[in-house]
């Protein structure tokens, strides 16, 4: 299966640098062809111009700025989210991708004047995020990063396609051994995939 993870964190010995480099070895080392794009280190411009807003919804122009990561994401079967969780949302880096590559032709065609999804390629999705605040919190506020994955991005992959959300809550008083078990999770649900 080709898999393409999106990996959005700006420091390289973070504990999601960790998650990432687990979901990444465990899924080559499962046979999978990994597209592993590190956002941060590919240096993508998350801000959507004032041009590229202009030619949203012009299908032969809009994509021409991010081309490149549009033909990632239409080539791959699966998509694997690998992010912390900041102020109840995607990373800034994250959800400028979602803007910018999530295009009109790319995640969704207009059709008859509605909005039908169009990423059925992609017949998987897993999200491995980290919250600083406890499962509690998140629930209170209505959980809306995993709201955003299991309703919102789901709505424009192939239908009724499994997506899984795999979430270390309470991150900021976690301790060497909870962060443990949660890498294991991870581990197992990529050597699953």
């Amino acid at each position: 299966m080709r898999i393409l993870v999106l990996y959005s964190h700006p420091v390289e010995t973070s504990f999601n640098a960790s998650l990432h480099e687990v979901i990444v070895k465990t899924l080559k080392d499962a046979g999978h062809d990994v597209d592993d794009c590190d956002l941060y280190k590919e240096g993508f411009e998350p801000a959507l111009t004032r041009q590229e807003r202009i030619d949203y919804h012009e299908l032969d122009i809009n994509q021409a700025n991010v081309a490149s990561y549009v033909e990632r994401v239409e080539a791959a079967d699966a998509l694997v989210l690998c992010y912390p969780v900041w102020n109840f949302g995607f990373p800034a880096m994250l959800k400028g991708f979602f803007d910018r590559v999530f295009l009109p032709g790319v995640s969704f065609k207009m059709q008859d004047g509605k909005v039908v999804p169009s990423l059925h390629n992609i017949k998987k999705m897993v999200a491995v995020t980290h919250y600083g605040g406890t499962r509690l919190r998140a629930f209170l506020v209505g959980d809306p990063p995993r709201k955003s994955v299991k309703r919102v991005l789901r709505a424009v992959i192939k239908p009724f396609a499994p997506v899984q959300y795999h979430a270390l809550y309470d991150m900021n008083n976690a301790t060497d051994a909870q962060r443990a078990v949660f890498l294991k999770k991870v581990e197992e649900a990529m050597s699953r995939f």
